[in-house]
């Protein structure tokens, strides 16, 4: 088995360097291998990214990397990931710091073992609040999560997670649409409507401010609530997907 780690990226430049040596220094239990998606950073980033690619062949054999010609969204860039993956395992690593490469191990255990086929790893199953988590954005969570599961009838924790892991061949028949953000409640609202179950482990996470980078916005918590409703209503016979 093999496992894909998408890791889209957009003006991270002093990250995304410490962010790669903390993916590759991990002890995967299969073959691992690295998809970048540049998201048409404006700043280092992509060359960063393609010094990491060219500086030694063989340490870099399992890394690619892919830049869109205009900036398109995360969601845009993880669907691309998605699609040129080539492993049995998907799972999603943002380009921060903020979650740490060393939990994907036990998340996609499961999903190698046969136990489940999708995997979530909650910030917020054993955890009040995160560290570093504003306030607004610990509040933003909840309440997502809870609209997701009154929409659709399950009961998870933290819907807007990062690690999301799948087997591959079930988030690839998925008709993914979503350009922005909204891949999370989009994601997880077709898991839900196709009557996948989603397996919850407990993850740290480390929060980092929009001084520090993060890019998430307080419309973007509108848009999900959006995605969400439209999933649930309509699902895929009209075209409201930001």
């Amino acid at each position: 088995m093999r496992l894909s780690i998408i890791i889209p990226t957009y003006n991270e430049q002093n990250t995304i360097r410490q962010l790669i040596d903390y993916v590759q220094s991990v002890e995967y239990p299969i073959e691992h291998e690295i998809i970048i998606v540049d998201d048409a950073s404006v700043d280092r980033t992509y060359e960063k990214e393609f010094f990491i690619k060219q500086k030694n062949r063989t340490e870099t054999a399992n890394i690619r990397v892919f830049k869109n010609r205009i900036n398109k969204g995360k969601g845009f860039s993880i669907r691309k990931g998605i699609k040129r993956s080539r492993g049995d395992i998907v799972i999603v690593q943002d380009a921060d710091t903020e979650y740490d490469p060393h939990e994907i191990p036990k998340l996609i255990i499961p999903i190698i073992e046969g136990k489940a086929d999708v995997v979530y790893g909650s910030r917020f199953m054993f955890s009040v609040r995160c560290q570093g988590m504003a306030f607004p954005n610990f509040v933003a969570n909840k309440l997502l999560t809870f609209f997701t599961n009154l929409l659709f009838g399950i009961k998870i924790t933290d819907m807007e997670t990062c690690y999301k892991a799948f087997r591959a061949d079930i988030v690839k028949s998925l008709p993914l649409r979503a350009d922005r953000f909204t891949f999370e409640p989009e994601v997880t609202a077709l898991l839900a409507k196709g009557k996948i179950t989603i397996k919850e482990l407990p993850i740290s996470y480390r929060g980092r401010t929009a001084k520090e980078g993060k890019k998430i916005k307080t419309k973007d918590f509108f848009y999900a609530v959006f995605t969400l409703l439209w999933q649930r209503v309509n699902g895929l016979r009209c075209g409201l997907y930001v």
